[in-house]
């Protein structure tokens, strides 16, 4: 849990403490204004105190220290709510959180009282109207935030004391319908799930799920919050969960619906076939013994994920004590980060140290004989080299335990070789009858597939994948033609679809078996969507520059309006060019897509254009490497490597400064290695490109000496520190901050070498020094003093 924490006048930080904390702290209880409230990431940067919203946190803040507490919590800047799993756990321990304060102020933003007057609660008429039409009445979170607290106070718009939750007992009862008793602080247990379900009948909120979410507290029911499912699913869910409290047998599910299940997407209820293959993973995971270890192997866009995926929620509906765990293996940096939220999911203590290795965390956690049956995806392992290199070795931290299985994804039978031994499931093409299945249930028009001849034909043309199909009707669907129309569509198309696949597509490598019908079905939708939605085309090119999965909604760029990106969005997803996970709300592209596009961007001569606004994008919305901002950084990591892997737009200068915060960045996560990569990309280009003494190139040299520091190779780091001690001194002057800065570095490789006399030398030359320009109690000056104290 997050705090604000007054630290002088007006002056407040961040602060965390833990869960179970007793701090005496107040809450803010309001209602949110589109666009003007101040979220954690402003917050932290600073940036947002121009909002209105501020003023609230203001308001909150100042009134807390009137009555004398120095902690206070306002939900719109201590959640964030960027990490899917940090709103799950804030959003099923609000109830708790608001009962634990001290005292709760209500915000009124629609209740104002005029002039100067003096004693408000005297004069009740002229406020008390517009008191029960205040839209905080209506709203479904604010219902657990009026009768959780111990002590609730109402504000005026002008932050002027209107009364308290028991002085206004009268018509707070009659606008909510809520008993007195309940308003007067009875336990919320007397009142039954179905009066307590009735408090929030009419009201509102602004997200579906959240009328069924807000009464969690309320009914002291927890469970993961995923939006996306709509209302009748989690109403659902929440029903599941009550009823444990009715019987012992409902209670068994209730326990039951506790276990893990770590799974990014919903079940495609299109799912077709394919019993041959989910019959034989069945039976293997129910061998025991030892670890079970199986790999799915096909061709691109044959099914291998859906696969897995009805899989695990067979698994689910039939053993519903085994914890599920689903991890994508696309790239380290998106497993590393799915470990990180696995960890925290499954409560593993020690998750949260930035130290600790996570993957061997989650591989301990599960090793245990006290751990229950497990089933773990990993989901995409193309990459052989993650698994078996002396660099990642991830083969080794697999759990081994004879209640568990791991099942592997790859289109590359050698890895699952590899990875599985001789435990491997192969997915073909769909015979025909399952293929006509999969088109049928994908159609609107289901009678389609009567015309046999069409059906049979087309189905040949899409050489029976799942993927080609399911576009395939995608756009019979939007468009409202039949089957002969789409055939004849292929037809027209073949020559050119050949001619554009032909080359580079092939040359790849990983997809040289991979048949040209699929690809004129992808080029087909691709021409169809550019000349129909010029914004999905601009998402498609630009996400074809970028790490192809896991990747954020809030990387794209942005569209004309909200409506145009949501539909842009759609569109991209209607012809299953990309994946929209339900848990994070993060996007997968088709990598056949992606290579596809690549090459149509090259054909075009549009790949260098788009290259550069990929590296603008990320230059713009990448953090500096400050430790708060460490799983905003995380996220964008993958997509950051895609671009300065690629020999395209070496020179530009944000590409530079894009590669010194990344290296940054990584220097911060203890990669040192990479670390040193990017850094020294950033310092080649910036001597290319501006000389070598500019103060950026300069920077550059300092960070690579201090990179060099941290990898212990002092003799380098000395090397490099000196010359950039003297070029500073030189350009910058010999009292500038950032001489200063690198002259401290020098004194600390001394101190690494156990040199303690020239470390002390310099370090005194660096505290005088920055005492006379900077001031005795500048930070820079104090950690100065602090680090030749430890000389």
């Amino acid at each position: 849990m997050r705090l604000l924490k007054l630290v002088g006048p007006g002056d407040f930080n961040l602060v965390q403490v833990p869960t179970h904390n007793d701090l005496p702290y107040t809450i803010l209880s309001h209602t949110w204004t589109p666009g003007q409230e101040v979220t954690y990431q402003e917050l932290v940067s600073g940036r947002g105190k121009s909002k209105t919203g501020y003023k609230k946190i203001q308001f909150c803040g100042e009134q807390a220290t009137k009555d004398g507490y120095l902690y206070f919590w306002v939900d719109t800047c201590c959640i964030d709510k960027t990490n899917p799993a940090e709103l799950s756990t804030a959003i099923n321990s609000m109830f708790r959180w608001y009962r634990n304060a001290k005292k709760c102020y209500v915000y009124l933003a629609d209740v104002s009282i005029p002039g100067d007057e003096v004693d408000i609660q005297a004069n009740q008429s002229t406020w008390e109207e517009a008191f029960r039409r205040s839209r905080w009445f209506t709203r479904g979170w604010t219902l657990q935030e009026l009768v959780a607290p111990a002590i609730v106070e109402f504000f005026s718009k002008e932050c002027k004391r209107l009364g308290d939750r028991m002085s206004l007992e009268t018509p707070i009862h009659e606008i909510t319908g809520i008993r007195t008793k309940a308003l007067q602080g009875n336990s919320i247990s007397d009142f039954s799930i179905d009066e307590r379900r009735g408090w929030a009948a009419q009201r509102q909120t602004t997200e579906e799920e959240d009328l069924v979410y807000c009464l969690l507290g309320l009914c002291e029911v927890s469970m993961p919050a995923i939006y996306g499912e709509g209302k009748e699913a989690a109403l659902k869910r929440f029903q599941m969960t009550v009823r444990g409290f009715l019987n012992s047998s409902e209670q068994r599910d209730l326990e039951d619906s506790k276990t893990p299940f770590i799974v990014p997407f919903e079940r495609n209820p299109n799912f077709t076939g394919r019993e041959f293959q989910l019959a034989k993973l069945e039976k293997e995971l129910s061998k025991q013994g030892q670890t079970t270890k199986l790999a799915i192997t096909g061709l691109g866009g044959v099914g291998k994920t859906q696969l897995v995926l009805e899989l695990v929620y067979r698994v689910r509906d039939k053993h519903k004590s085994r914890s599920i765990i689903w991890i994508p293996a696309t790239n380290i940096e998106s497993l590393h980060q799915a470990y990180l939220d696995v960890a925290q999911k499954l409560c593993i203590p020690g998750w949260e140290d930035k130290k600790v290795d996570v993957k061997q965390l989650v591989q301990e956690y599960l090793s245990k004989e006290s751990t229950r049956q497990w089933l773990l995806v990993f989901d995409n392992a193309d990459d052989i080299n993650m698994w078996i290199s002396q660099s990642s070795r991830l083969i080794d931290y697999l759990p081994k335990s004879e209640h568990g299985c791991v099942v592997f994804t790859t289109r590359d039978r050698k890895t699952a070789v590899k990875l599985a031994k001789n435990n491997i499931v192969e997915v073909p093409e769909m015979e025909e009858t399952v293929a006509t299945q999969l088109l049928q249930k994908c159609l609107v028009n289901p009678d389609l597939v009567k015309n046999r001849p069409d059906t049979e034909a087309l189905l040949t043309e899409l050489t029976y994948l799942p993927l080609a199909i399911v576009q395939a009707a995608a756009y019979i669907n939007e468009n409202r033609i039949g089957l002969s129309d789409y055939l004849s569509l292929l037809a027209v198309q073949e020559e050119d679809v050949i001619d554009l696949l032909s080359g580079e597509f092939e040359d790849d490598g990983r997809y040289h078996n991979i048949k040209n019908p699929v690809a004129t079905t992808w080029l087909i939708s691709f021409e169809q969507i550019r000349q129909r939605d010029l914004l999905a085309a601009d998402y498609l090119s630009f996400m074809a520059c970028i790490d192809l999965k896991d990747i954020p909604q809030s990387l794209l760029p942005a569209g004309p309006s909200r409506k145009k990106e949501i539909d842009a969005i759609g569109t991209l997803d209607a012809y299953s060019f990309i994946t929209k996970r339900s848990a994070d709300r993060a996007l997968d592209l088709h990598r056949l897509v992606y290579l596809a596009t690549r090459n149509w961007l090259r054909k075009q001569e549009l790949i260098t254009q788009w290259t550069e606004k990929a590296i603008t994008r990320l230059e713009e919305v990448f953090p500096d490497d400050d430790h708060q901002n460490r799983r905003i950084w995380r996220i964008y990591l993958p997509h950051v490597q895609s671009v300065l892997k690629s020999d395209i737009c070496k020179d530009l200068e944000s590409r530079s400064k894009l590669a010194w915060r990344f290296g940054m960045c990584l220097l911060e996560d203890g990669r040192y290695n990479e670390a040193e990569k990017q850094i020294v990309e950033a310092y080649k280009t910036d001597k290319r490109v501006l000389s070598q003494e500019h103060p950026d190139t300069l920077t550059s040299m300092g960070n690579l000496a201090l990179t060099y520091q941290y990898q212990g190779r002092w003799k380098e780091a000395e090397d490099l520190g000196v010359q950039v001690i003297e070029t500073m001194k030189r350009v910058l002057g010999q009292e500038h901050p950032d001489t200063l800065m690198s002259m401290a570095n020098l004194a600390a490789t001394y101190q690494n070498q156990g040199r303690w006399k020239e470390a002390e030398d310099l370090g005194v030359q660096v505290i005088e020094t920055r005492k006379r320009v900077l001031g005795q109690e500048h930070p820079d000056t104090l950690m100065s003093m602090a680090t030749l104290a430890a000389t």
